[in-house]
């Protein structure tokens, strides 16, 4: 059994799922969880008893990694849906979690993240412009990953929203260690916190959480909701690295791509 569970995300991939199931479980088995930001915040980490540490872009410190009482989680998404979901939830996101979008830039010109991707005329326009900000922050982030450590349970975000028995997720808390009634209540709690499971209901969603999922989830938005022109662009800079996720071979998901429905005047402030 790992004394720290670890389980690292990346922006638009599950994340707020993910941190309300660790907390129900920290509650569950009275332990704590922390946030492991940069590698200062290892002080945090409790010299006896189990924890679990998170980071939400991807990382931890070496010094975690050299540790030999530690097992992860890690969580990915289709980097083509993390860009139209990251689009969308930028022009909106409150200062709270997000402070980086509402920090004035050098590089717009004093504006803030979402200020500029605001004033961006054009679903592609704000498209391209985020491809090249946040997104490309993300891609690079899930590409440093360490992969192929054998203490690492690699989830994607696609695979877990079809979990509807929670077999994949028990699987994995099983890879950190867990067991017996400990394990069917992580189990449990991961089904309540799921939109398929206890937050299937718009009713029963916390109100901070109503908006990350404005899509309900939906997989796969790409093939409906991206512009070609954009998807050209897309095929061209980040190939590569939908191959190197897993995603896709070659670049022919370009043929698999649906033209998007023409927006309602009211919907065209957001792709």
């Amino acid at each position: 059994m790992a004394r720290l569970m670890c389980f690292a995300t990346h922006h638009k991939s599950g994340t707020v799922w993910t941190r309300r199931t660790i907390q129900a479980m920290g509650r569950a088995f009275g332990l704590d969880w922390h946030g492991i930001w940069r590698d200062e915040a290892m002080r945090k980490v409790p010299e006896e008893g189990r924890a679990f540490l998170v980071n939400w872009a991807g990382y931890f410190p070496q010094e975690l990694w050299a540790r030999d009482d530690v097992a992860f989680v890690h969580i990915i998404r289709d980097p083509r849906d993390i860009l139209l979901s990251g689009c969308v939830y930028h022009h909106f996101a409150a200062r709270e979690g997000e402070k980086w979008l509402h920090e004035p830039r050098d590089d717009l010109r004093g504006q803030s993240y979402q200020k500029h991707l605001n004033a961006i005329e054009g679903d592609e326009a704000k498209l391209l412009f985020e491809m090249e900000g946040k997104h490309r922050e993300t891609v690079e982030e899930m590409r440093a990953w360490p992969w192929g450590d054998p203490r690492i349970f690699e989830l994607k975000y696609e695979d877990m929203m079809e979990d509807t028995d929670c077999s994949l997720f028990g699987a994995a808390m099983a890879h950190l260690g867990l067991e017996g009634e400990e394990l069917e209540t992580a189990r449990r709690l991961f089904w309540e916190q799921s939109l398929f499971g206890g937050m299937a209901k718009i009713d029963d969603r916390p109100r901070h959480l109503m908006g990350h999922v404005a899509s309900e989830g939906a997989l796969k938005r790409w093939q409906s909701e991206l512009p070609p022109a954009v998807a050209e662009v897309y095929a061209e800079r980040y190939g590569a690295d939908l191959a190197a996720l897993g995603y896709e071979a070659d670049d022919s998901w370009l043929a698999r791509l649906q033209a998007p429905a023409p927006a309602e005047p009211h919907e065209r402030a957001h792709p």
